[in-house]
Order: structure tokens, then sequence, then C-alpha cells
């Protein structure tokens, strides 16, 4: 099914207040039908049964009908799919039978952004998809469980430049009411205290306003530093880290508008040390890791043309640059999934097809919370 029929089906679902249908469309969701959950928590049993009350919720919200319709696309799919990695993070424990779904809702997101790429859905509405699932417990327990040194004005601060925080709380809600639990009052309130919270800092329809980027970055990386009040930059290189999956054409990219730039690459890297993808892979970072240094030590402006495709991989990274005082711009380019394929064919690479999907399980797309600068280079030909 493409995002078309996708967005017609959504509307008919609306309509007809049915979603059975959807088992077909994404025979993933079937898995829930026979997912339990505990019942101190959800009372009304499987987990496609607390999908469908949540989504019927979201829908009857009074605010739901006066949205736009890409804004009731991106709220139903999040109802939808928002517990969809939970058969698989599932576990009961075999003495007190408690069951528990550890991280469902980060691999939930994961699991998401490759559905609905395949399904050819805009990248803009994707992307907001995917944020609110990874985060759609965060109004339950933020202003009472934050984590160490992270504020409450922190918190929706830095949510405010990943996701839009009104459909965030409006998804909070919905899931609350789509469920039998005792402290069903409780959590309301905690979700509304959230919502009013985010208002009072002026991020609830957009995001925080800061002095300049480089004031926002370091405020996100834990600088001592207020949104209001410039903090000004020390000199480093400026770096522009490509991230991406393979065959996206961040090699072509680089080729075309940075072409003075010296360039640290893995890829070269294995061609440089005569290995092979995957072999000797410690090897190969130290060889990268080498040249970075070198080069932020000497304030040389350069490219770092890697995969970058997790969150934490990139932290690594961007660490590093940081703690030279790097000035950072990360370009993410994204192809179809055919198209990612048809090029690494073409490729002189040992990276098999096979092997270019198992990575899809690791794909999280670069935020602007993390760097200076973020551009997104979507289905742009070579």
């Amino acid at each position: 099914m493409n995002y078309q029929d996708l967005k017609q089906l959504v509307v008919h679902s609306i309509a007809q207040d049915s979603f059975d249908q959807w088992l077909t469309v994404i025979p993933e969701l079937n898995a829930l039908t026979t997912t339990p959950q505990d019942p101190l928590y959800h009372g009304e049993g499987d987990v496609w049964t607390h999908t469908q009350m949540v989504l019927r919720s979201l829908i009857n919200q009074p605010e739901f009908s006066q949205l736009t319709e890409d804004e009731q696309f991106v709220l139903f799919m999040t109802a939808l799919l928002h517990d969809i990695a939970k058969p698989e993070t599932t576990i009961i424990d075999s003495v007190t039978g408690k069951i528990s779904q550890p991280r469902h809702a980060k691999k939930g997101e994961i699991r998401s952004r490759v559905l609905l790429w395949r399904m050819g859905v805009p990248f803009e509405l994707r992307e907001q998809i995917c944020r609110i699932i990874c985060k759609h417990q965060v109004p339950f327990f933020a202003l009472a469980e934050l984590k160490k040194n992270m504020t409450p004005a922190f918190l929706v601060h830095w949510l405010s430049w990943q996701l839009p925080i009104w459909m965030l709380c409006m998804q909070a809600k919905a899931d609350i009411q789509g469920r039998i639990c005792a402290d069903n009052n409780r959590l309301l309130d905690e979700v509304e205290l959230f919502k009013q919270f985010a208002q009072e800092e002026g991020c609830l329809y957009q995001p925080r306003v800061f002095a300049d980027d480089y004031t926002r970055v370091q405020y996100f990386r834990g600088a001592n530093v207020l949104p209001d009040y410039t903090l000004y930059p020390k000199n480093g290189a400026n770096v522009i880290m490509m991230a991406g999956l393979p065959a996206a054409g961040k090699n072509t990219w680089v080729s075309k508008y940075y072409p003075l730039l010296p360039v640290a690459s893995y890829d070269d890297a294995r061609v440089a040390l005569k290995l092979k993808h995957g072999e000797n892979e410690g090897k190969v970072i130290q060889y990268v890791l080498k040249q970075v240094k070198q080069w932020l030590g000497a304030k040389q402006d350069f490219v770092w043309n890697a995969t970058h495709l997790s969150y934490d991989i990139r932290q690594k990274a961007l660490d590093l640059l940081y703690a030279y005082h790097a000035n950072v711009k990360i370009i993410y380019i994204e192809q179809p999934e055919k198209e990612l394929y048809r090029r690494n064919i073409k490729r002189d690479t040992s990276l098999t097809n096979n092997r270019l999907q198992s990575m899809f399980n690791k794909w999280e797309i670069p935020q602007q919370t993390e760097a200076n600068q973020v551009s997104y280079i979507i289905n742009q030909g070579e």
C-alpha cells in the first residue's frame, strides 16, 4: 500500500469507526492481538484491544476534528503504531507472572520508521509519527521522575526541538483513556500538567527559541547557559558530518559540494588497509579517529563521511568533535529502499544487500538538538 492509499484508509477508518482492516494492511499488527499486557495497567487485555481503544479516544477528542488532514494522519498513525514493538519486547516473569515490555517505545520508533518508509510516507510526517512513538510515555511521568540533572524546563525545551509537544500530549491523553487502569485520573492529570508547563515555557506549539544555534547546542549538551543569553563560541574546525544508510548518496554529495575538503571515511580506510567490510573494524576505526583528531587539533575543516546511523554512535563522534570546539553541520541523506539496493549492488563494496537491510534495526534519524545545523536531503537523485 502506498501513501495515498494509506491516507484514504485513515479517513475511512475515522468515518467508519472500524480498524480491523489495518491487520491486513500492516500484517505486523496481527501479533498485537495475542500479546498480553499487565492487568494492573491494562485491564482491557491484549495490545490490539488497547490500540483500538486509543484510536477511538483520540478521534473523540474535541480538538481532533479541527486538525488538518496531515495532522490527523500523523496522530492516527501514531496511535495505531505506538505499541507495535510490544510483541517482541514482552517479558513474563516466570515466578510472579508480571508482564513488562521494556524499551518498546524506542523499538517501536524504528519498526514504524521502516514500515512507513516502505509505504512512501513523506519524511516530515513519518518522522513526527516516529518521534512521538518514541516519546509517547514521557508525559505520564515527566514531571515526577526526571533523570538526574534534567530539569522540567530542559526536558520540554529538548522535546520541542524533536516533535510537536501538543501532538505528544494528545497521544498521551488517548493512551491513558484507551486503557482500564486504577490510576487513569492521576495519569491524565500528569499529562495536563505537562501540557500546561510546555505552554508556559513557550514550546507547546513550536521549538523553544534560543539566542543562537551555538547556544542551543551547548545548552542541550549540558552547558551552564540559559536559552536567551548568547554563549560565545570558541574557535574550532568546521565539520560536515554525513549520515544515512549505505548507498544513499553520501559520497556523491561530498564530491559535489565539498570537493576541496579532506574526508574521513571508513570506506576509504578499508581500502587503505586492504580490509573487507566488517573485517577488523577496530583497526578501521582507529585509522579514521587518528585522522579526525589530527584535523581537529589543527583546526582544519573536514568532512566525516560515515553512516552515523544510531544515536549512540553519533554521540560518540559528536563528543569528540565538540571536545575540540568544532562547529558541526550534519547532512542526512535518504533514498527509497529499492534505490538503495540498486545502487549498492553496483558499488565496489563487500557490503551485501542482506547486510544493508540488517542495518535498518539501528536506524535513528539525526535530530536538530544534536548539531549547530542539521539538513535532510530526501530522495534526491545523483
